[in-house]
């Protein structure tokens, strides 16, 4: 049976990947991983460290104004095209994004089964994270099964009524993700990170490092943001700064005003899946409001600071990986002094997103949907029919 996973982001990308090939491994699933388009280059990017490559791409218009609308009205007549010519018997969409909600609409409309990875996440605020939260409820109520990474996502959906043999707890396939990466122990692939990993490396520096993307952090948030960070700066001179910006202009247009030529600032492009990993495993301190980084800095024991005034993932913060500071400088610089200083220490816990088993389980589940025998149901099936 083909199973169509469907991303258009490099998060999707990394978090379908383990899935991809833990259904590569099985005989009665075959995975069809389709690219939307909302983010061209990025997810081919992020699959090549896995060995994988998109299967096929969604022939959807080039973008214009840049709006939600433009793009889901662009992503759902490819979908459907798509979906009609494949027919698989299940779709997976992950997370919260604009491709996942359009995936979910499109193969719910031709009554293929919806397969939720990463469900449950919840703030229960519409507008944080915008438009994120919004879309996964969305997605919720018409998916047939839900992955949820945590028992404290499983259990919101539970309390917004999802039947309870529809719920799999899994873990997140994002620490299958970083314990793959982490295993092959690849070098620095960006010049300016391998730069600064040996200059911090001769001279006995720390590193930081800052990522700040999500659309109510541009503007006034961002510049509080990037304030904090080079007053961090200014006051702990054995700090290096690293902040790999996100492709969005007016975000790169903010943080090279602020931080732009600071010495002890070094400014990249995104980075590779890869060097992302490295990074976090480098960092003495991560600043950051995304969640996949919150998910993967607790697997190296990196304290977080969450530049969120909510978070979706407390189960960090719960766990004393990781603070929720907002953009408030006071805060950020605050928090991040008494970590630097040490008088502010992460517990040393394993990572409460999963322990790097959640591709195969979330496998396991996709099986049992579509009605498919593992090697051992089938060993089973044919032992009790023999004797």
């Amino acid at each position: 049976m083909d199973v169509m996973l469907l991303a258009g982001t490099r998060p999707e990308a990394v978090k379908l990947a383990p899935l991809v090939v833990a259904l590569e491994g099985r005989d009665g699933v075959r995975p069809v991983l389709v690219h939307s388009g909302q983010h061209q280059g990025m997810v081919e990017q992020a699959l090549v460290p896995f060995g994988l490559g998109v299967d096929a791409w969604l022939d959807v218009p080039a973008r214009v104004s840049g709006t939600q609308a433009e793009l889901v009205s662009g992503l759902l007549p490819a979908l459907d095209a798509q979906l009609r010519s494949l027919m698989p018997a299940a779709v997976v969409v992950q997370g919260d994004t604009t491709t996942g909600l359009a995936g979910a609409l499109a193969a719910f409309w031709l009554g293929i089964p919806v397969v939720h990875l990463e469900a449950g996440l919840r703030t229960n605020d519409l507008a944080a994270p915008f438009p994120e939260e919004g879309t996964r409820q969305m997605v919720a109520r018409i998916a047939a099964l839900h992955l949820a990474p945590t028992e404290a996502a499983a259990k919101a959906l539970r309390a917004e009524g999802v039947a309870e043999e529809k719920i799999v707890l899994t873990g997140n396939t994002v620490v299958d993700a970083v314990l793959a990466i982490t295993a092959r122990d690849l070098p620095a692939h960006d010049p300016a990170l391998a730069l600064l990993e040996m200059e911090i490396a001769e001279a006995g520096e720390r590193l930081v490092l800052v990522t700040s993307h999500r659309r109510e952090s541009w503007g006034e948030p961002l510049d509080q943001t990037l304030n904090a960070v080079r007053q961090i700066v200014e006051t702990h001179p054995d700090v290096q700064v690293l902040f790999p910006v996100h492709p969005n202009p007016a975000v790169r247009a903010q943080v090279t005003a602020t931080l732009g030529g600071v010495e002890r600032v070094t400014i990249t492009e995104p980075l590779e899946y890869p060097d992302l990993v490295r990074a976090l495993r480098l960092a003495s301190l991560v600043l950051t409001d995304s969640g996949g980084i919150q998910e993967e800095a607790p697997t190296f024991g990196t304290p977080v600071l969450v530049l969120r005034e909510v978070t979706e993932r407390a189960e960090a913060v719960d766990a004393g990986c990781a603070w929720l500071v907002g953009t408030d400088p006071e805060k950020i610089t605050g928090t991040a002094t008494r970590l630097l200083a040490g008088s502010l220490c992460p517990a040393q816990t394993p990572n409460p997103y999963g322990d790097g088993h959640a591709a195969e389980k979330a496998t396991t589940a996709i099986e049992r949907l579509l009605g498919v025998k593992t090697a051992l149901e089938q060993a089973r099936s044919y032992c009790a029919d023999r004797w």
